[in-house]
């Protein structure tokens, strides 16, 4: 079973491959191994991003577990992935649209069973080592930008950065309404307005449903990102290697929803028969 459908593979490889830096293809002497194909490599690694397992129950004759973790170690260096994040976000703004008017922002805690840079004691699963992410969307809940940090990080902390990672087509303007859930503070409200940003905080000590506000929506991209298990269950300990993670999902978002919505407005060479 393939863990994505073609239609999102193959737009994400053709970016993918325009990005990789330029290797030589033949040894001088002609005595080393064949170097293992990108593509290859690349399909390995969205298995190991959806399905969330090791490097080495993904490996097999064709492609070892060191030749992945030193691929996406060359990856990271060359920013590859941040940059295919960036272009998604591009031709989705393009084609479709951000809605900027409105953002929101939450947080959300996953497991991190062997600790790391951006692991902490998380409070919600008795103390074990978790990691939160930060994530601020537009109007539909497409990724904008994203911070990582550890479980037992405080929410209110880590809006500000959160926003500053947001690299949109242009800045967010101002009058933006952002939609929050647990950070009412007057620290929040001020941060906020120093940029030109309005607050939308549900209340302290009152009731807050999803429908209180419009932060569902990134309630729901947070549940996006899950289903990516590598981020559910990350395992990793360096903190780069983490941010690759988060990069490669939010591509991987982005491009979904943009078909998903192009499918109704565009039509082009091999068009899924039916809406994503």
């Amino acid at each position: 079973m393939p863990a994505l459908p073609p239609y999102i593979i193959e737009p994400i490889w053709e970016q993918l491959t325009a990005l990789l830096p330029e290797r030589e293809v033949d040894h001088p002497l002609g005595c080393h191994r064949p170097r293992i194909p990108d593509r290859a490599v690349f399909e390995k690694l969205v298995q190991v991003l959806v399905f969330g397992c090791a490097y080495e129950k993904i490996a097999d004759e064709g492609c070892s577990a060191s030749t992945l973790r030193r691929r996406r170690d060359e990856w990271i260096l060359a920013g590859v992935v941040d940059a295919l994040r960036e272009m998604a976000l591009e031709a989705y703004d393009r084609m479709i649209g951000l809605e900027l008017s409105e953002v929101a922002v939450d947080c959300c805690i996953t497991k991190a069973p062997c600790g790391g840079e951006k692991a902490g004691r998380s409070p919600v699963d008795r103390g074990k080592a978790g990691i939160k992410r930060s994530v601020a969307v537009d109007g539909r809940g497409i990724p904008l930008g994203a911070l990582t940090a550890a479980a037992n990080r405080h929410d209110s902390p880590l809006l500000v950065p959160t926003l500053e990672a947001v690299r949109t087509p242009g800045l967010l303007p101002e009058g933006v309404v952002v939609h929050l859930g647990g950070y009412d503070s007057k620290a929040t409200r001020l941060r906020l307005l120093e940029r030109g940003l309005v607050a939308e905080i549900s209340g302290k000590g009152k009731p807050a449903p999803l429908s209180a506000t419009k932060r569902w929506v990134v309630e729901r991209t947070n549940s996006w990102q899950n289903a990516h298990k590598k981020l559910a269950w990350c395992t990793e300990r360096r903190g780069r290697v983490v941010d690759f993670w988060m990069a490669l999902s939010d591509a991987v978002i982005i491009v979904r929803r943009l078909v998903r919505e192009g499918w109704t407005r565009y039509r082009w060479e091999r068009r899924p028969s039916r809406r994503p």
